[in-house]
């Protein structure tokens, strides 16, 4: 077993999980630093029953297998607080106006203009055509194998960002 963050060994009898910038992840004991070290998780719980021999069974979560289509193929611009406030006065609206425009009401428009909340890809789209702005742009795909560069070959997401030391 890796850490998940700089690639070095990690005991597999006694993993260290801690969670770093809200993703819990298994790293090594320099990298536990970045951020709070974690429980071991809890077992399954045996809830549900087979009716046909009585045996009890884990219950678990629908897994799927990750597919390159589960990633997003469009991501919302960096200012995107900006473009929407800046298109609405073009126009001359108020924010009342714009709310009704699209069905949201004046705090929700208030705070994307702001920056304190970003909105999700449906309001993002009637915002869009509404204002006649372009809000999202296509994400290329990044070969992350130009990133490998530990012992193992494996990717880790130290190879890929840089670590910010507190």
């Amino acid at each position: 077993m890796e850490c998940e963050i700089c690639g070095k060994p990690v005991p597999e009898n006694n993993p260290i999980r801690a969670k770093i910038e809200g993703s819990v992840m298994v790293v090594c004991k320099e990298c536990s630093k970045l951020g709070k070290v974690q429980k071991a998780p809890p077992k399954p719980k045996f809830v549900k029953q087979n009716k046909k021999n009585n045996n009890k069974r884990p219950a678990t979560t629908r897994n799927k297998p990750y597919s390159r289509n589960d990633e997003p193929s469009e991501e919302l611009i960096e200012d995107f607080s900006f473009e929407v406030r800046k298109a609405r006065e073009a126009k001359n609206w108020s924010r009342e106006d714009l709310g009704k425009k699209i069905n949201e009401r004046v705090s929700v428009i208030t705070r994307i203009e702001t920056g304190k909340m970003t909105p999700d890809t449906k309001l993002t789209k009637k915002l869009e055509r509404t204002l006649d702005i372009t809000l999202l742009e296509k994400v290329d795909n990044i070969d992350l194998n130009q990133f490998i560069n530990n012992s193992s070959g494996e990717r880790t997401l130290g190879n890929i960002m840089k670590i910010k030391r507190k």
